[in-house]
């Protein structure tokens, strides 16, 4: 049962990722006056064509995802559209789907802001007391993950932007594409992460035809570079000033050519994301990866939605570059430790490698091979249930860390390669270690958090305490709460303290 509904998963997506792109080039983002009703917007908006989904969220103001039924009605809305007038002869009037509504009256009622989709997650308070309310904790993780994870309107939105900044791109670059990957598109995705971006140059007619002797060439074509790193930095040079020159609501435009992985950062304010846009093919690979490894086991979404949520909870993880741990690199130790399970629950990269004969993918000099029909993978018979959570917690709170190396293509530790405090070898780029900005500090007190969890979590029976209308904190709502840890070697000369004693101080320490 498990094999037909995870192959039906695995098409349909591809069918969604081809449709959403579809749909973000018939929609418009729509700046509109503050609390005016969705029903004038649309009244407004239909006499250019039938509209078939429209929603509005808060960003810098209110804002509306329109999307038409057809490409001509996009057309149709930009050419009655007016371009402002400024004293200033030097701006640019440069066209996008990006508009502003003017001249609808407001509502004096709030019924409109119940329109209003959240982009961003619940206060960790609200979602403390939400879990709280939960009968076990395998049904307080699924609310977790129901709470954080990316909303219908949310990926539209994504998809919407990518392609706005595609029209920036192809005034250049004709029949380029931008597509989301990572968080946006792997599943593991929550409310407010940053939208990675990947431009596509590989679909441009033309570009792998033989030519006869007497065809035609383009004289178009690319001038020289000393390297292909130099061609992705010349490209994104173009892209990251037109962006910030031409790009309605892009600021903050930074060019950061030199990183391992050229990329432009910017803030798209109309929808609140943090923008990262780059030519990474190894990175779109990864994202596939990961988004396979969640279709095949429900239990690998939950928990990586549990565990990323926990480690930003307790500063494990930051928005913040530094020695901190990635989300990236947890979701690899959550993968890691599901491949360990007895029976295992996921299979291993190589495994799915050695699945996939005909369908060899080699990147950059990178073997990125793995199945992509789920009709060839078998899964093994395990029936653990989320309590895995908490063997999730003493695994890594007991792992050889100085010793060891974390690998999901063996699926196994392997001797570490390198000094470094945590090495967690990247799926496809294997030299390379996903972890290697993070100290010796951050891991000690990572492990140490994971005792201390580990330990609430087996003082937990399961049963929501008997109370009031805000019931006291209880299993993974316990672990969201404050946590006062230090160093491993110091946690262990500690004497532990009765659950409900420690509790109590949790709760006391969250009120003040």
């Amino acid at each position: 049962m498990r094999q037909k509904s995870t192959t039906m998963a695995s098409s349909i997506a591809a069918h969604r990722l081809h449709q959403r792109q579809e749909q973000a080039e018939r929609s418009v983002l729509i700046n509109c006056p503050h609390k005016t009703s969705e029903k004038k917007i649309l009244k407004f908006l239909s006499s250019h064509g039938d509209i078939n989904k429209c929603f509005t969220y808060e960003s810098y103001g209110m804002h509306a995802v329109v999307e038409f039924a057809s490409q001509d009605s996009v057309s149709s809305l930009l050419d009655g559209a007016g371009i402002p007038s400024n004293n200033h002869e030097s701006m640019v009037p440069y066209k996008s789907r990006l508009m502003t509504l003017r001249g609808l009256t407001e509502v004096t009622n709030q019924q409109s802001s119940k329109l209003s989709h959240p982009q961003t997650t619940i206060p960790i308070n609200e979602l403390i007391q939400r879990l709280s309310q939960e009968e076990s904790i395998d049904q307080q993780i699924i609310s977790l993950t129901e709470a954080y994870q990316l909303t219908e309107e949310n990926s539209r939105l994504r998809f919407l932007v990518c392609s706005l900044l595609k029209d920036i791109a192809a005034a250049y670059f004709p029949e380029c594409s931008i597509k989301p990957f990572g968080s946006s598109v792997n599943g593991f995705g929550k409310l407010g992460c940053d939208l990675d971006m990947f431009l596509d140059l590989d679909g441009i007619s033309g570009r792998n035809l033989k030519m006869p002797k007497s065809g035609l060439t383009l004289e178009y074509q690319m001038k020289r570079a000393t390297s292909e790193r130099g061609v992705t930095q010349s490209i994104l040079t173009v892209i990251g000033e037109c962006v910030d020159q031409f790009g309605p609501g892009c600021v903050g435009v930074q060019k950061i050519l030199n990183a391992r992985c050229p990329l432009v950062r910017f803030a798209h304010q109309p929808s609140g994301f943090q923008c990262d846009l780059t030519a990474n093919n190894v990175a779109m690979k990864i994202s596939e990866l990961l988004y396979l490894y969640g279709q095949l086991d429900p239990r690998v979404r939950h928990l990586v939605f549990t565990v990323r949520c926990w480690a930003r909870a307790h500063g494990v993880t930051s928005s913040i570059p530094g020695a901190w741990i990635t989300n990236f690199s947890l979701t690899v130790m959550v993968l890691f430790f599901l491949q360990g399970r007895r029976p295992s629950i996921i299979p291993t990269l190589d495994h799915l490698r050695d699945l996939a004969p005909a369908d060899k993918s080699v990147i950059e000099g990178n073997d990125c091979t793995f199945v992509c029909d789920f009709d060839r993978i078998q899964l093994q018979n395990n029936t653990e249930t989320l309590k895995l959570l908490c063997e999730f917690f003493e695994f890594y709170a007991t792992f050889a860390f100085s010793k060891k190396s974390i690998n999901i293509r063996k699926g196994k530790e392997q001797n570490k390669p390198e000094v470094a405090p945590l090495h967690i070898q990247n799926p496809f780029e294997t030299a390379l270690n996903v972890s290697k900005n993070v100290n010796g500090t951050q891991l000690e007190r990572f492990v140490a958090l994971c005792q201390e969890s580990a330990w609430l979590l087996q003082q937990s029976d399961n049963t929501v305490p008997k109370g009031g209308r805000t019931p006291t904190p209880w299993g993974l709502a316990t672990l969201l709460l404050p946590l006062q840890v230090a160093g491993v070697k110091s946690r262990k000369k500690r004497k532990r303290e009765p659950a409900s004693e420690r509790i109590k101080g949790l709760l006391e320490s969250l009120k003040n």
